[in-house]
């Protein structure tokens, strides 16, 4: 499982015009999953989303969480994070996972940054041609891949 995270000091999901998802400070996460995923990996990735200190504490040095600072986070699924790029010019996907196996893991991961964060998230809609706008705030942007933890 890949998660791309921004910090932001606001985001928004649109979906054939309705806002879907819409948070202010927080985090934009977007997650790309695929077969070999498991509910470990989604139990890892959400502690590390939980408790990375890349919000400014007092004195301007990223030394806070996102529960620390009581933030929002907004969870888009994105296929396109196991793009293949290695042969030719058009990406390939066949890394990315399938609905039947994407849904429930995404679903799962919903479930539990809820849990860890006690709190509503805000989401995208699977498979949904999405739009998605973000005021990227330092610009802070992390990727995380549970297969190579770093």
């Amino acid at each position: 499982m890949r998660l791309v995270i921004q910090r932001v000091t606001q985001a928004t999901v649109v979906v054939d015009g309705l806002i879907t998802g819409e948070i202010k400070e927080g985090l934009l996460v977007l997650q790309g999953i695929e077969d070999e995923d498991t509910t470990e990996d989604i139990v890892w990735l959400s502690n590390k989303v939980c408790n990375l200190r890349i919000f400014n504490d007092d004195n301007g040095v990223m030394n806070k969480s996102i529960i620390e600072v009581g933030g929002d986070v907004l969870l888009v699924s994105q296929f396109t994070l196991f793009a293949s790029t290695k042969k030719g010019n058009r990406p390939s996907y066949i890394k990315a996972s399938k609905p039947t196996i994407a849904i429930p893991l995404y679903e799962a991961m919903i479930a539990q940054l809820q849990n860890d964060l006690e709190k509503p998230i805000k989401t995208g809609i699977f498979g949904a041609d999405m739009k998605v706008s973000l005021l990227n705030d330092g610009p802070v942007t992390i990727i995380i891949d549970s297969k190579n933890k770093e």
